[in-house]
């Protein structure tokens, strides 16, 4: 396992929300981040079709253009019923002319539960996979998962993609009706870099 031994980390990543929570994790050790924005990079194509797969082209791309050792994820929802759809095409799901509607991939979602005459609950699961790259190619790889269920309709408007319908095991709010930094706190994301930070950090 790779220690990660700097004092800068690119983020290959265009969202402000995932560059808070991560610089929120990472600043205790002394960690600035900086964002695929701030050093003009545009996204990648994601071609490949597993969250390992597509987080490491967007890692090793980020660190190929900018020399310096870059962190991305892939993260998304697998609905069991569905047969772990939409999983890796979580966001292709949600995209439209204009841009991307949850809400849209959301109901889709639901609506494919229906069709399928899967009983309840509906047990899903969100997944996250972290890619640590090196200017020299080498990457180290942690997955987080966190386990629960599909309720309709949608509830709150905190967090972001399909946190309105995913209720955590032990829990009666979905993620979409929790503050966002206990959301954090329990995250497949959270789970992926526990592991990181044990891995590379600590």
């Amino acid at each position: 396992m790779r220690r990660f031994k700097g004092d800068l980390l690119l983020v290959a990543s265009h969202n402000q929300g995932k560059l808070e929570e991560i610089a929120d994790l990472l600043g205790p050790y002394g960690v600035k981040i900086i964002g695929a924005a701030e050093k003009g990079l545009d996204e990648p194509a994601e071609t490949e079709n597993s969250f390992v797969g597509n987080a490491r082209i967007k890692a090793h791309a980020a660190t190929k253009a900018t020399g310096l050792p870059a962190l991305s994820d892939d993260s998304g929802l697998a609905i069991d019923a569905l047969g772990g759809e939409p999983g890796v095409y979580s966001a292709d799901w949600a995209e439209t002319e204009t841009g991307r509607d949850f809400e849209k991939a959301m109901a889709r979602a639901h609506a494919a539960l229906l069709a399928s005459g899967a009983a309840r609950p509906w047990t899903a699961r969100f997944c996250c996979t972290l890619v640590l790259a090196w200017p020299d190619g080498h990457d180290e790889v942690f997955c987080g998962t966190i386990y629960g269920e599909i309720t309709w309709p949608m509830r709150g408007d905190q967090g972001h993609g399909y946190d309105p319908i995913f209720i955590p095991d032990g829990h009666d709010l979905t993620f979409g009706q929790m503050d966002r930094w206990k959301k954090n706190r329990m995250s497949h994301r959270a789970d992926a870099f526990a592991k990181l930070l044990q891995g590379c950090f600590d």
